[in-house]
């Protein structure tokens, strides 16, 4: 992969954030109800700060879990989920699921699935910081960052500090 260029950089996600926190609190009448729910790895740096974003904004705490999907993808053996089951609060709960980037679908759909199997919430919304279309899935995210046309060649690459030292969005075209 070669880079090809760089869409947000770390201004442009703050703003992208904060304006997606705020899309939570006017679209999320009772913040008490709601849970965030970070998809491992980027979506979890992500959903602290929409949460941080929202208790600065309403003084409400939203609770935040983390989900890895890896065992309710669906190119994994299903026996395998039991020990990996995700242990959060969400019966009743209106849940925002958050990602760094939407591609297919996939990744969301086996979020839900380890969200159904936890309990029965209320409701399951998604935020992504980017859409990048090309959906196999019919999942389509409540509130996106940025919407970014892509070929197939293409990858779409988050960064963010506490994991990779910077913070960005990039593409880099495949060889």
């Amino acid at each position: 992969m070669h880079f090809k260029a760089k869409i947000m950089d770390e201004q442009a996600i703050r703003r992208a954030l904060t304006r997606i926190s705020f899309e939570i609190i006017e679209h999320q009448p009772d913040l008490s109800n709601a849970v965030l729910v970070g998809i491992k790895t980027r979506g979890i740096p992500i959903a602290k700060v929409i949460r941080k974003n929202i208790a600065n904004s309403t003084g409400v705490e939203v609770p935040m879990y983390q989900l890895d999907v890896s065992y309710y993808r669906d190119d994994v053996d299903h026996d395998k989920r039991e020990g990996a089951k995700f242990k959060g609060d969400i019966e009743g709960k209106d849940v925002i699921l958050v990602d760094d980037v939407l591609f297919t679908g996939r990744t969301t759909r086996a979020a839900i699935e380890a969200i159904l199997d936890a309990g029965r919430a209320s409701s399951i919304k998604l935020a992504v910081l980017v859409d990048r279309g090309h959906r196999e899935l019919p999942v389509k995210a409540d509130f996106v960052g940025k919407n970014v046309p892509t070929s197939m060649r293409e990858d779409v690459v988050v960064s963010v500090g506490p994991l990779d030292g910077e913070t960005g969005v990039s593409i880099y075209e495949k060889e």
